[in-house]
C-alpha cells in the first residue's frame, strides 16, 4: 500500500509540474511504471478523481488565476495553460465552472439574476435564479445579509428583485406534496465531483438518511468520505438539494451550514411526512 501511495504522490507531482504540456494518461502512467489501465484505477482509488479530471482542475485553476489576478486575455490564458486555443478553454470552463471564461473574468457580469424572499416552515429564505434555473437558495435571519451573501457569489451580476417560475417551482419542495418538483431546473456551478455528490443527494428519498460513507459508496469513491463532506457543505441550494439528509456514521446529525437546530427540525418534519403516506 505504501508503494501505491508513493506512486500516486509521484504522479501528482509530475502532473503539477508539467500540466502546461497537458500530459496524456499514457505519459503519466509511464512515469510511474504502470499500465494506463492500472494507473487510472489506482489514481481514482487514492485521489477520488481520474488523472484527466485532476489535470483539468489544475489547468482551470491556473487559467482562473491568469484571468482574475493578471487580467490576461482569453487567448493568453489558454496559451499559458497549455491549451490549444480559446475553444478548449471555453469547453473546460463550461464543464467545470458552469460558465464561460468571459463570464468568470467578468465576475458574473453577463448574468442577470432574479431573486426574492420567501417564508418557509423552517425560516425565511432568499432564492435566486437565472434563465437556466435556480442558482442559489439559503436560509437567512437578516434579509440584507442574505442578499450580500448572494452578491458575494456573483459579484458583478445584474440583480432584479423579481419572483419567477423557477423560484415558484423550487418553493413547492417546502410542501410535502412535491408533485410539481419534476419541473424544477437548477443552474449550478461546481466541479464534476461536487455535481456528482449533489446528484447523489437528490436521490435520497424524503424521510431517509444517508451517511457520508454511503454517499461515497454510491458514487464509487469509497475512500473519499472527507471530500464528500466538503462537497455536501458547499451545496448552494439549501433544502432542494437535501444535504440535511446526510449524517455521521455514529448516527449524530452533525453540522449543517444553516444551523444544527434547523437540520433537526427538517429531518423530523420529513420523517412525519413519510409516516403520513
Amino acid at each position: 500500500m505504501s508503494t501505491d501511495y508513493h506512486r500516486i504522490a509521484e504522479a501528482i507531482t509530475f502532473i503539477q509540474q508539467n500540466f502546461r504540456q497537458q500530459p496524456s494518461l499514457d505519459v503519466v502512467a509511464q512515469q510511474v511504471h504502470l499500465s494506463p489501465f492500472h494507473f487510472q484505477k489506482m489514481f481514482i482509488d487514492w485521489a477520488g478523481v481520474s488523472p484527466k479530471k485532476f489535470l483539468q482542475y489544475l489547468s482551470i485553476e491556473h487559467a482562473k488565476n491568469m484571468l482574475r489576478e493578471k487580467q490576461a486575455t482569453l487567448f493568453d490564458a489558454a496559451l499559458e495553460t497549455g491549451l490549444s486555443g480559446t475553444g478548449r478553454l471555453h469547453d473546460l470552463f463550461i464543464t467545470i465552472e458552469g460558465m464561460t471564461p468571459a463570464e468568470f473574468k467578468n465576475g458574473g457580469e453577463a448574468l442577470t439574476i432574479n431573486y426574492s424572499f420567501s417564508e418557509t416552515p423552517f425560516g425565511n429564505v432568499i432564492i435566486a435564479s437565472t434563465l437556466r434555473g435556480v442558482c442559489y437558495l439559503a436560509f437567512y435571519d437578516d434579509g440584507m445579509i442574505g442578499f450580500d451573501l448572494l452578491r458575494s457569489v456573483f459579484p458583478n451580476a445584474m440583480f432584479r428583485q423579481i419572483a419567477d417560475m423557477h423560484q415558484a417551482n423550487a418553493l413547492t419542495f417546502f410542501s410535502r406534496n412535491m408533485e410539481d418538483g419534476d419541473e424544477l431546473r437548477l443552474h449550478l456551478k461546481g466541479t464534476p465531483f461536487q455535481l456528482k455528490v449533489w446528484e447523489a443527494l437528490l436521490k435520497i428519498p424524503m424521510g431517509a438518511l444517508r451517511t457520508y460513507s454511503q454517499i461515497a459508496d454510491s458514487i464509487e469513491r469509497q475512500r473519499a468520505s472527507r471530500a464528500v463532506g466538503s462537497a455536501v457543505g458547499d451545496n448552494p441550494v439549501a433544502f432542494i438539494i437535501p444535504c440535511h439528509r446526510v449524517i455521521r456514521s455514529s448516527g449524530d446529525f452533525g453540522n449543517y451550514h444553516w444551523g444544527a437546530v434547523r437540520k433537526s427540525a427538517i429531518i423530523g418534519w420529513e420523517a412525519c411526512g413519510k409516516d403520513e403516506k
